[in-house]
């Protein structure tokens, strides 16, 4: 039997870049949708920016001003997952982490009903095994957006062993509905992205590391041959500390194989706070607003 998630509830848990982006797509779709973060105060000040940003749409021209107010309308932060007891659509945006997503999956197990499909946002995590250990493992479904979500088409619904079909199918329909371009993918080590695009953070790290070039230089010899973003700019955009855990997640997942090694220039940036875009410092200096 099909599901259809069209118009349902939707929860979205961590109120991050990602999670924001989530909201803002399901709001604009049409789903009423509720925003969890363990922060104190992070949901609620994440929906203040979201304000701002269709605000700024809608001064732009790029968004009806009813239909900005209207998702707003649709939207509202909780500080309790129990307050989402009626979602139909849970999806996980939270720390990149295995055990913290076992646990917060288990959590909601507790919560939402039996019918309702569980999504994670995962760059590179195996799905198998983050429903290891779930009552209904086969509801789980991998549905990674990729960064800024608003503008971003692609959307990987990724199966894990037990993932049902009709639950893949029902992610796969509904990120059409909101505007997406949807591929299958199995839940492999980086899935279909993240595993081709490991090489091209990788070069430039070693380049980096040997001092062979700048990130100027190397972003703009990336663009020249067609890519609409260096690597550099591109790392600093996703996070260094996104960017470095999904590294050494895929590095674990294909047995050590070093042609997915981390790197010591990224760990080293990880260490001293240098996250890009969010800290206001990655390879490029980012200046307030």
């Amino acid at each position: 039997m099909s599901i259809d998630l069209r118009g349902a509830p939707v929860l979205v848990v961590g109120a991050g870049i990602m999670g924001i982006g989530i909201v803002q797509v399901a709001a604009l779709a049409g789903h009423p949708v509720k925003l969890f973060d363990m922060r104190e105060g992070a949901a609620s000040q994440a929906l203040d920016k979201l304000a701002g940003t269709l605000k700024s749409l809608v001064d732009k021209g790029r968004l009806d001003a009813e239909a900005a107010r209207a998702a707003m309308d649709r939207t509202a932060a909780i500080n309790s997952l129990a307050q989402a007891r009626d979602s139909a659509l849970v999806v996980e945006a939270i720390v990149e982490q295995l055990e913290a997503k076992r646990s917060l999956f288990d959590e909601l197990e507790g919560i939402v009903a039996p019918g309702a499909v569980l999504a994670t946002n995962t760059s590179s995590i195996s799905v198998t095994a983050i429903a290891n250990g779930l009552q209904h493992p086969g509801r789980l479904v991998g549905m990674h957006f990729f960064n800024p979500v608003p503008l971003m088409k692609l959307v990987e619904v990724v199966s894990g062993l037990q993932t049902e079909p009709t639950v893949a199918e029902a992610i796969f329909e509904l990120s059409k509905a909101w505007g997406k371009t949807p591929v299958h993918a199995k839940s492999t080590p980086g899935f279909i992205v993240n595993r081709i695009a490991r090489p091209y953070y990788a070069e430039t790290l070693a380049l980096l590391l040997e001092q062979a070039a700048t990130p100027q230089v190397l972003d703009a010899c990336l663009k020249a041959a067609g890519f609409r973003m260096g690597p550099c700019e591109l790392m600093d955009l996703i996070g260094h500390d996104t960017n470095f855990a999904v590294t050494n997640s895929v590095y674990e997942a294909n047995f050590y194989d070093k042609r997915f090694v981390p790197s010591l220039v990224q760990r080293e940036m990880v260490a001293g706070g240098l996250l890009g875009r969010k800290s206001g410092r990655g390879f490029y200096r980012y200046a307030a607003g």
